[in-house]
């Protein structure tokens, strides 16, 4: 989600001399959003939508910095980041994803990304992992999630992967489920 107006919206930060900015996100009114937000930061935003889209452009015009969506409509993310890497290897790229998950971290940076945020990530995150030229780990979250929060979200990240199959889901999750139905039916932890 992007944040309302601060002070901070109106930086524009010195990028050298190629600003150019690749969104590539299947959700439309955030990366226009996104792009308006990164316009304001001095960026030079395209965006696209798919992962056809997103390869046109990096194999047409490489961008300097890249954010790119890992779950699209018409594909995954990291096939955007690998043409991005054939085409220009100096190019800065944040993975995006509201899916978050080591494994995916992993091969994002494995791949070439420079970064990885999970949705929702704002605008001035997104700028700071675009920026950043540290390799040191960042500081844990102010306010993590509890446990009970983490082993919820996962459940769901699983049984949205199973399609909404309580049954397929309860067999991965190796879950009763009946279980896994009562968990369902619950409100989502704080």
């Amino acid at each position: 989600m992007m944040k309302g107006n601060t002070m901070a919206d109106d930086l524009i930060v010195d990028l050298g001399a190629d600003r150019t900015l690749l969104l590539v996100d299947d959700d439309e009114p955030f990366v226009k959003r996104l792009a308006k937000a990164m316009e304001k930061r001095g960026f030079l935003p395209e965006t696209a939508e798919s992962v056809a889209a997103g390869r046109a452009i990096a194999v047409a015009r490489p961008p300097a910095y890249a954010v790119v969506d890992l779950r699209l409509e018409d594909g995954n993310g990291l096939d955007v980041v690998e043409a991005l890497r054939e085409r220009r290897p100096d190019c800065r790229i944040v993975v995006l994803t509201g899916y978050g998950a080591i494994a995916t971290a992993v091969a994002a940076v494995k791949i070439g990304a420079t970064d990885y945020l999970s949705k929702p990530a704002d605008a001035n995150d997104v700028m700071n992992a675009l920026l950043s030229r540290t390799e040191t780990l960042p500081g844990p979250p102010e306010n993590p999630m509890s446990a009970d929060r983490v082993r919820w979200e996962h459940i769901q990240r699983v049984y949205e992967m199973c399609d909404r199959n309580v049954s397929e889901t309860a067999r991965r999750l190796s879950m009763h489920r009946r279980t896994l139905q009562r968990i369902l039916a619950k409100r989502s932890p704080k």
